[in-house]
């Protein structure tokens, strides 16, 4: 009987001029949405392969150079560009794509989208999550708001109980006859997505379309539930709208702000003066009369058993810079530890209220596997300062084996420079994003769990 009312269902749905505008507006809207994220995932990772390719040049550019020299002249790490962004582009946007690596200093990531925004950007950009998250669940709402309410005011439902079909029987039937549109609707946009995206994986694609549609399941199963316990069908689409507006709006923005009061993160001001604080208390590598320089000075004579710096069998001033570089390293590695500590306690908080709203997981979820959360900018910045590291690493070792002490017009030979190696940034496995969204995927199994015993317990009361 279940197919049966199904298959009644969708027939009318598709016969509805209603829904066959919808479909049309929103399956238009997908194939837009997509052709432009496309578009500028195209130029966008375009315009950053040019720049890393142009970087590279312009450091092995350099030819033979001063060691140190060449470790203030820098290079940047760049950021790629994963294909599942074109599908959730993320905080992509706010968090920059670039981080300039040089000496002395972790710098943040540069090149941030927003910044370069007008304000009409404000309004949102037209991408293939922003239908899915927003859009879909208005179109279920739209479709059945009145699945129950309209047997009652038409007085059918009497009429429907007579053919021997029970009230479980029903209201399934009729879910299932609105989600069936809705899933070959998500299906045809991931489709649509994987035409155009190259060398992605279809793991992580797949399980984004399953979480969406786990999504949609929730909202229409919720959409059934106030159907059935309301006679009328405006006030059901005024409950669910006001249930959409609350999950989709104001959930969100009520966890970002609570969140942000509760832990908030230093200004840079605060930031900035805390790790000079810090660096006054330790090694500088260009003052070789600070305090700490000079107990180093003392240490690395008695270590290698000579009386001046000239006899030690290395250049002691780009030593000094190595030690300087690594206590420098420490130091950021510590106040970039608090700032790590300030966004997990916050999404910690997230997770905690993403209990409120199936959106907050979905759009967890959504981001982790297209590698475009904080998480995943967090591992990149990690990565580049790793790279720094290295890179002044191989440069003051250079310096500190070849020359003597004071011989600041050494100069490498350009082979040196080919020795620091290209930044490279490969996203997390699927286990490990699977592993790092266990919450996630819990809240939304509590969700789906939860509103399907919602909608057999009101398939009893009809």
């Amino acid at each position: 009987m279940i197919f049966h009312v199904a298959k009644k269902e969708i027939k009318e749905t598709f016969r509805s001029g209603q829904f066959k505008w919808m479909f049309g507006i929103v399956a238009i809207l997908s194939l837009v949405a997509v052709f432009i994220s496309h578009k500028h995932w195209q130029e966008k990772n375009l315009q950053r392969e040019q720049a890393q390719e142009h970087a590279r040049e312009l450091w092995l550019a350099q030819g033979a150079t001063n060691p140190h020299n060449a470790a203030h002249y820098g290079t940047y790490a760049f950021k790629p560009q994963f294909p599942l962004s074109l599908i959730d582009p993320g905080v992509e946007k706010y968090t920059g794509i670039s981080i300039f690596l040089e000496a002395h200093s972790r710098n943040e990531a540069d090149n941030v989208a927003a910044a370069d925004q007008t304000g009409l950007s404000r309004f949102g950009d037209l991408t293939p999550d922003f239908i899915l998250l927003f859009i879909v669940p208005l179109m279920i709402i739209a479709l059945g708001h009145h699945s129950i309410t309209r047997e009652k005011e038409q007085g059918t439902i009497r009429i429907i109980k007579t053919q021997g079909i029970s009230n479980g029987q029903l209201v399934w039937g009729k879910w299932f006859g609105n989600y069936i549109p809705i899933a070959l609707l998500t299906t045809f946009l991931f489709i649509l997505a994987a035409v155009f995206i190259q060398d992605f994986n279809w793991k992580f694609l797949a399980t984004m379309w399953l979480v969406y549609l786990v999504y949609f399941a929730i909202i229409n199963a919720i959409t059934l539930v106030v159907s059935s316990l309301t006679s009328n069908s405006g006030i059901s689409l005024v409950m669910l709208l006001t249930i959409w507006i609350v999950s989709c709006l104001a959930v969100p923005k009520i966890a970002s702000s609570y969140t942000n009061e509760k832990y908030p993160y230093p200004t840079r001001q605060e930031f900035e003066s805390a790790v000079a604080e810090d660096k006054k208390q330790g090694i500088d590598g260009h003052d070789p009369w600070s305090e700490a320089s000079k107990k180093l000075e003392q240490e690395t004579l008695k270590t290698y058993q000579v009386n001046r710096l000239e006899d030690l069998p290395f250049n002691f001033d780009a030593f000094r810079m190595q030690k300087g570089e690594e206590h420098d390293a420490e130091i950021y590695f510590k106040h970039n530890e608090k700032l790590r500590e300030v966004y997990q306690a916050q999404s910690k908080v997230y997770k905690n209220l993403a209990f409120l709203s199936p959106f907050l997981p979905t759009r967890f979820m959504s981001m982790s596997l297209a590698n475009t959360d904080y998480a995943t900018h967090w591992n990149f910045a990690d990565l580049a300062e790793k790279h720094r590291v290295e890179m002044q690493r191989i440069l003051n070792d250079n310096f500190a084996e070849n020359s003597k002490l004071g011989e600041w017009n050494y100069r490498a030979d350009a082979s040196l420079l080919s020795e620091v190696p290209d930044f490279q940034f490969d996203a997390p496995k699927f286990n490990e994003v699977m592993s790092s969204n266990q919450s996630n995927l819990l809240i939304l199994t509590v969700w789906l769990l939860f509103s399907f015993g919602l909608l057999f317990f009101v398939s009893t009361r009809i």
